[in-house]
């Protein structure tokens, strides 16, 4: 049977939606619960913070990325071994990408959208400030939008006082909707954050942990624990996510002879190094299965202080904030000379964003790899959306015109860029042809996010080239 779930939503963004999943997550696991963490859509920094209460990795459900079919999937591989699963919406509970040819009846990647497939109730927070009778109406607009989601109850947030919060019950009774919780306004409660969201659980260390703490103590004070027990509900049938078949499909599907799932050297498994720490923080957690599923051995290390391990015959630098780290990367110049010397041999590389910007010639003028001929600074603007990109020329992630949904998320830029061959294209909303990331020697740099559950294909082809590479090469 499914693993029972409850949707956090509001009605836009800023409303409370992390602190109050962050804290019911804890508050069920200190009850006794085994809670399964999930996150809507393509973020990475609030899973951090799910996973310090769940303490298990918080997970993604996006259907844009990983396709809506595997949504169901993913959800039942991440939430075994669990009774209760808490699921994160994203911005307001019906907004999604904005595309007027998706045929659904709510925006494609929304938290509706999940919630439908997954058929669990949605708990929706609700900013109190400046609230009163009127929120009966809002409440009722948002019960009666679409028959495909079941509204289960209420969060008030951000209360004054007893008498705002009587007023606010007496508005949610009018339209039949119980509150499950009401959460006092609480200013100390603030978790710092900076040009692209909260500062990640992994940087802010002890503070995190603290954080998450205050927020579990809130809810367990404040929130009808045995209520939200009992409203979780999912009507998820079907097939577990399972990393083994998803590699052995993706190596069907690659249109490249040489792949071969698993296909290490004679050595063994060939090690995929993977960036981690407090400068490489954007990953998935599907990301290293499947990487241990076609055969690799991963290799987790921290490039602000660790040397390369031994005998790495991939590199993966997945997304981050080295613009925060930038000194002390460039520091660490053992590690800059030796992914440039590996690169320059053939050493396969697939870097996303942050790691775009480690292999760039310099971050905002500290020198870093220079394996990508571009300089990297911290720009005016923030770039944000999903991309419906083609792979421009063969990789040892994509062949030539394969087509991938992928994610921008970044206020850097790339200025003084040399020549070199694009690794993706797409059209802008106006129509107008973009080329984006850099393809040098068997290096794939992009700040296109890309979620790996949804192209295994990718995967099986980059541990065969790492497989092929650890046959051929001295060791790094």
């Amino acid at each position: 049977m499914s693993v029972p779930a409850v949707v956090i939503a509001a009605p836009a963004s800023g409303s409370g939606k992390t602190t109050l999943a962050t804290g019911l997550i804890g508050a069920l696991r200190r009850a006794g619960h085994e809670v399964a963490p999930f996150k809507v859509g393509p973020d990475y920094i609030d899973p951090g913070y799910h996973g310090l209460a769940a303490g298990r990795p918080g997970r993604n459900l996006d259907p844009v990325l990983a396709g809506a079919d595997r949504v169901a999937p993913l959800y039942r591989h991440g939430s075994r071994g669990c009774d209760i699963a808490v699921v994160e919406g994203v911005m307001g509970l019906f907004d999604g990408r904005i595309d007027a040819d998706f045929p659904g009846p709510v925006a494609e990647g929304s938290t509706a959208q999940v919630a439908a497939v997954l058929g669990a109730p949605v708990l929706l927070v609700v900013d109190a400030r400046g609230h009163s009778q009127s929120l009966a109406a809002l409440l009722h607009g948002f019960a009666t939008f679409s028959t495909d989601i079941r509204l289960g109850g209420v969060i008030l947030n951000r209360v004054g006082s007893a008498r705002h919060e009587e007023v606010l019950r007496a508005a949610c009774d009018r339209v039949g909707l119980p509150v499950l919780g009401a959460l006092p306004r609480m200013s100390e409660l603030a978790v710092p954050s900076r040009h692209l969201g909260l500062i990640p659980a992994v940087e802010h260390g002890a503070a995190a942990r603290s954080a998450v703490d205050a927020m579990t103590e809130l809810v367990a004070a404040h929130v009808d624990l045995e209520a939200v027990v009992a409203l979780a509900a999912s009507r998820v049938t079907g097939p577990v996510w399972d990393p083994v078949v998803e590699v052995l499909s993706g190596a069907a599907e690659a249109p490249v002879a040489e792949v071969a799932p698993g296909a290490a050297g004679p050595a063994g498994a060939p090690v995929i190094a993977v960036a981690g720490g407090a400068a490489f923080t954007f990953g998935y957690a599907e990301h290293r299965e499947l990487l241990a599923a076609a055969g690799a051995e991963v290799a987790v290390f921290d490039p602000l202080r660790d040397e390369l391990p031994s005998g790495t015959a991939g590199l993966v630098l997945p997304g981050g904030f080295p613009e925060e780290h930038a000194a002390e990367l460039a520091a660490n110049e053992p590690l800059l000379a030796a992914i440039a010397a590996a690169a320059e041999r053939g050493l396969p590389v697939h870097a996303e964003c942050a790691g775009l910007l480690y292999l760039t010639r310099s971050l905002d003028g500290h020198r870093m790899a220079g394996v990508v001929d571009a300089v990297a600074e911290f720009g005016p603007r923030l770039t944000l959306g999903y991309r419906d990109a083609v792979a421009l020329s063969d990789s040892m992630l994509w062949a030539a015109g394969a087509r991938v949904r992928g994610h921008e998320f970044h206020r850097t830029r790339l200025v003084a860029v040399g020549p070199g061959t694009p690794a993706w294209g797409w059209r802008t909303p106006d129509g107008a042809a973009a080329r984006e990331g850099l393809l040098v020697h068997r290096v794939h740099a992009s700040y296109l996010h890309t979620h790996p559950a949804g192209n295994p294909q990718a995967i099986a082809r980059f541990v065969s080239a790492a497989a092929e590479y650890a046959t051929t090469t001295i060791d790094v």
